[in-house]
């Protein structure tokens, strides 16, 4: 064997150890996001619906469809973790050009992870998550032999008309809208025109989705973290809460003890268990939260609330500064790349802080439109209990966290929270090219948040002085209306 044979030998030996390290690399990290997500749905699912006693079909399925979600929520979180992981990468690729112990960390193992998510997604979106739904709500055919088979053979039918009705729906549509030979030969391919324009409309919807909830959720994220530590004795009076709720704990258990209800209310006994047990619980917290340093009182909130309000203020001022970029360069547009030039230079000009914050905002706007997505009153109904979700509701959580965390990395792109442009499939959407669509997000979204915050600041600020200042406690004047009494 010559030098030139020997040469070509050592260069496909070296690939096929990069594809196999590659794959490696990507079978342990999504090992490791199924784990995670797997406790995270054994922590709220609903332990009946997996028991064997009643019966061991409906269990079975349950379980089936738990694996499935698990698969789904998984590539959720990876879509999350995508964008981050691809800025630390390029850092680390620059601080440590020469490292021997990083050469894994490579364009191509990027490139791959952006691929394979793209492809779950799709997958899941458009396949797993109607059949784990579909599979849960069957029984089988009329006259055929009860079990699992029966079931998946109509989760199978019904998926088969579903996408034929949505196929025909698409086709029709473009028919109409784009009448010429161009796209009804485009018609014809299922893979490279209906996949990516059905994912390219779910996208869209996604990106729509969060310019509505992130927004608001950057306001609602001020009251959630307001509940969960504690505040300075100035701004609360746990004495006076803890007083009040143990006269209503021992009001209910007084009506429980003696068997009796109230005179003018027909109330149920289960009823008053339950009001008992909230009370209860909510008594608890408010004991564990009065027994709380004077450090983690007066300095741990402060700390809190500002900041986040510095991560909102920052996250303003980068859309409109984006917004600003638009107008001045065309480079600002959010597009597209096939090949990831890691570690030749930083997607900030600050730098590795400038790239630290970047995941830090990308992290706060995924954490904010998940709180704005609960707490809508559209989705609140969504919201999933500790050991008291059904699976239906477990499917419905699924999709929801699954769309919006598939549009995060267009989110991020489109708003300018980083330079890291779109690898694979995710920069093929239409949209992301048309100027006045993004420009229009991106002032949208500024002005959604703006007003948001200005709405909760303005009633939050004057709540908690009204409350400092004890003006809660005075009684309300009340007006009565004198009407002319009329004579018979």
């Amino acid at each position: 064997m010559d030098s030139g044979e020997h040469d070509v030998l050592s260069v496909r030996e070296q690939l096929f150890h990069e594809r196999v390290r590659e794959c490696i690399i990507c079978i342990l990290l999504f090992a490791s996001l199924y784990i995670l997500c797997y406790f995270i749905l054994t922590h709220f699912k609903r332990h009946t619906d997996f028991t064997t006693v009643d019966d061991e079909e409906d269990a079975a399925v349950n379980r089936i469809a738990l694996w499935l979600c698990t698969f789904t929520l998984a590539v959720s979180l990876g879509a999350v973790l995508l964008l981050p992981f691809s800025i630390i990468s390029n850092e680390v690729l620059l601080s440590f050009p020469q490292n021997y112990y990083i050469q894994w960390l490579n364009g191509s193992l990027i490139h791959g992870l952006w691929n394979l998510v793209f492809l779950f997604s799709n997958l899941s979106l458009v396949f797993l998550m109607p059949f784990t739904y579909f599979f849960t709500e069957a029984e089988g055919f009329a006259g055929s032999k009860k079990g699992i088979m029966a079931r998946v053979y109509e989760t199978f039918v019904v998926l088969l008309l579903l996408t034929l009705l949505v196929l025909g729906m698409v086709w029709v549509a473009s028919a109409i809208v784009d009448n010429n030979a161009a796209s009804r030969e485009n018609l014809y391919d299922l893979w490279e025109f209906y996949l990516p324009y059905l994912y390219s409309c779910i996208s869209l919807f996604g990106v729509l989705l969060l310019l509505l909830c992130t927004p608001f959720g950057l306001s609602r994220m001020f009251t959630v973290t307001g509940t969960l530590l504690v505040k300075p004795r100035l701004l609360e009076d746990l004495d006076e809460q803890l007083n009040c709720t143990g006269f209503e704990e021992a009001a209910i258990s007084r009506k429980i003890s003696s068997g009796k209800t109230s005179c003018w209310l027909n109330l149920d006994v289960e009823v008053l268990r339950q009001q008992y047990l909230a009370i209860h619980t909510h008594r608890i917290t408010l004991e564990k939260r009065r027994k709380a340093s004077a450090w983690q009182r007066n300095l741990g909130y402060p700390l809190a609330m500002l900041s986040l309000l510095s991560l909102t203020g920052i996250s303003v001022l980068v859309v409109c500064f984006h917004v600003l970029e638009l107008l001045l360069d065309d480079a600002a547009m959010p597009r597209g790349i096939q090949d990831a030039p890691l570690g030749k230079v930083s997607f900030s000009v600050f730098g590795s802080f400038g790239a630290a914050m970047q995941v830090i905002l990308i992290f706060y706007l995924m954490i904010s439109s998940v709180v704005g997505f609960y707490s809508s009153p559209l989705f609140t109904k969504l919201l999933p209990e500790q050991h008291d979700t059904a699976m239906t509701k477990i499917i419905g959580n699924c999709v929801s966290l699954l769309v919006l965390s598939s549009a995060l990395p267009v989110l991020s792109r489109t708003l300018g929270f980083t330079r890291f442009d779109l690898l694979g499939d995710f920069g093929r959407f239409n949209w992301l090219g048309n100027f006045y669509i993004v420009i229009l997000y991106n002032m949208l979204f500024a002005g959604l948040t703006t007003l948001c915050l200005v709405k909760k600041f303005t009633w939050a600020v004057q709540a908690e002085l009204i409350r400092a200042f004890g003006l809660h406690k005075l009684p309300l004047p009340v007006t009565r209306s004198h009407q002319p009494s009329k004579l018979s």
